[in-house]
């Protein structure tokens, strides 16, 4: 039975062990750091440099659609931390491609980095998983409720990881397992902002608001939680009740 001790998230006196994938990005970092207050987080990324906040174990150079590679990691994690009570796939990309003048190689691609990551990684996770207890959550995208020129292939994938998540929260429920997926609009990161030097970031999601959100799925508070996909919409440049207060 999970316990509370001192906020800590822990099962049976232990604290939870949570693999969170895509740890090196913007978006993964700030997820490492929010879990990390609470859990025993584990990185995992295609990056092989540079130490992660928050992370007690950071793994490297791992491409997340080899299935053996993967295999590997998540088993590696176990033997060295135990069950695994969460799972956070952050791993993906975007690209923006018409397909008059693109090509299909890039289809390929998104479904790599958006889909078949998140895919490959349950998988090999799925014996580790403490059952019932464990949460997934994934990370779609608010843009595969409606897709805009040129982000075809992208929209498509992120679809796939919506779908996934649906699918897997039915067929896991009866473990006790939670399958949740976020459905961000722009997150305000250092290539979005690299990529859209005219817009305003201020109206973007901020990654620890996106992370604060994954945090609370994961948790022993989002119990009755499974199969949602939660648009995140709202702008940082907002004031919130308690800035409007000091």
């Amino acid at each position: 039975m999970p316990l509370s001790v001192d906020g800590e998230w822990r099962v049976l006196g232990m604290m939870k062990n949570i693999v969170v994938t895509g740890g090196m990005g913007a978006l993964g970092r700030a997820i490492v750091s929010e879990l990390g207050k609470s859990a025993r987080v584990i990185a995992v990324d295609l990056g092989c440099s540079g130490e992660v906040e928050g992370a007690a174990r950071v793994f490297g150079g791992v491409e997340l659609t080899d299935r053996s590679v993967v295999e590997g990691v998540i088993a590696e994690i176990a033997e060295a931390f135990g069950e695994l009570d969460g799972v956070v796939n952050s791993a993906g990309g975007f690209y923006w491609q018409t397909l008059a003048n693109g090509d299909t190689e890039m289809w390929e691609r998104m479904f790599q980095m958006n889909l078949l990551s998140a895919l490959t990684t349950l998988k090999a996770a799925y014996p580790f998983l403490r059952k019932p207890g464990a949460s997934i959550v994934n990370v779609g995208a608010a843009a595969s409720i409606e897709a805009k020129a040129g982000m075809g292939a992208y929209v498509a994938s992120k679809t796939g990881v919506r779908a996934l998540t649906e699918a897997l929260s039915d067929e896991w429920m009866g473990e006790g397992i939670r399958v949740n997926a976020i459905l961000p609009t722009i997150l305000d990161t250092p290539s979005n902002r690299s990529a859209m030097p005219n817009a305003k970031p201020d109206q973007w999601v901020a990654t620890t608001d996106a992370a604060k959100v994954i945090s609370f799925l994961v948790s022993d508070a989002a119990a009755a939680v499974t199969g949602a996909a939660i648009k995140l919409a709202m702008p940082q440049g907002i004031p919130s009740a308690d800035a409007d207060k000091s």
